[in-house]
């Protein structure tokens, strides 16, 4: 006998369904939620079935972005062979079948006829190491997509509050040019601190620079602040405001060093990977992002 279990998956449950071979379903389609409770109910249906059939059942399911992930891992640990459908394919079986109500139950009996009449491959698992690459990476990405953002409202508030402290310092979102602003956000802050007080200030905040160095940007400060157009700012809310995204694009870069520091401890050993990297043009994000997307399309 072939056996086969369909679950039809959703957010934090599943439909079930089994047959004991072709044209033969065994048993009522029920229910179980994404649980260890549930996941125990399952696991003893799929017992039931192997003692029915002398055979462990193939379990397979449609595509569902993450909700099937506890799914897979528990079948996976219990060495059961999983196939993961392109929801195309389970829809071109809904349309030609004579069912045409759509609900969780025929869903989950569509899926095990479907498992007859198709040749489907197993789900290729990825492996830890690879699914974790992928989750760095695209938090990577999605964290840099938001620093941009908020750098770009950054600047769109310094404008309005102080537009001369833009060539103070050559990297205007380095560390301790932001860290400076932070302190001094406004012309009149600057000009009631003499040039030691900020020279030693600016010393402090990069001390792998020299004192001259940081004397001549305490220098340079105060000469913007002198020809700010904002001497006075009315709106104390834009002050908050610019120093509130000075906070956010600090605790970006701390976050993106940290996701960057994990991908390189997780990629140093891959060997491809430093290969890839080898390419002129290639840097260690981008290389990382080609090693996962080369490797699922194994």
């Amino acid at each position: 006998m072939n056996p086969v279990v369909g679950l039809d998956v959703a957010k934090g449950e599943s439909q079930v369904q089994a047959f004991l071979d072709r044209k033969q379903p065994y048993k009522k389609s029920f229910k179980i939620s994404h649980t260890v409770e549930g996941l125990k109910q399952l696991h003893h249906f799929l017992k039931d079935i192997e003692g029915q059939t002398s055979s462990k059942p193939a379990v397979i399911m449609e595509s569902t972005g993450h909700y099937q992930s506890s799914i897979i891992q528990f079948l996976d640990e219990h060495h059961y062979l999983s196939i993961v459908v392109n929801p195309l394919l389970s829809y071109k079986a809904r349309t030609s079948s004579l069912r045409k109500v759509k609900t969780d139950a025929i869903d989950a009996y569509l899926l095990c006829e479907m498992y007859y009449k198709e040749e489907l491959e197993p789900y290729k698992k990825r492996g830890i190491q690879l699914l974790n690459l992928r989750n760095l990476t695209r938090q990577h990405e999605q964290i840099t997509n938001l620093s941009s953002q908020n750098k770009q409202q950054f600047q769109t508030l310094l404008d309005q509050v102080f537009p001369e402290y833009k060539g103070v310092f050559g990297d205007l979102c380095s560390d301790v040019s932001l860290l400076v602003l932070l302190e001094y956000p406004t012309s009149s802050c600057v000009l009631l601190a003499d040039e030691k007080t900020l020279s030693d200030r600016i010393h402090t905040l990069c001390q792998s620079r020299s004192q001259s160095w940081a004397k001549e940007k305490a220098n340079l400060f105060i000469k913007a602040a002198v020809r700010n157009p904002f001497q006075e700012n009315l709106y104390f809310s834009l002050i908050t405001s610019m120093k509130m995204h000075i906070q956010m694009v600090l605790q970006y870069k701390e976050h993106l060093s940290n996701l960057k520091n994990e991908i390189d401890a997780l990629v140093k050993d891959i060997e491809e990977y430093k290969i890839i990297l080898s390419i002129p043009g290639i840097g260690e994000k981008i290389a990382a992002s080609i090693r996962f997307f080369q490797k699922s399309e194994r």
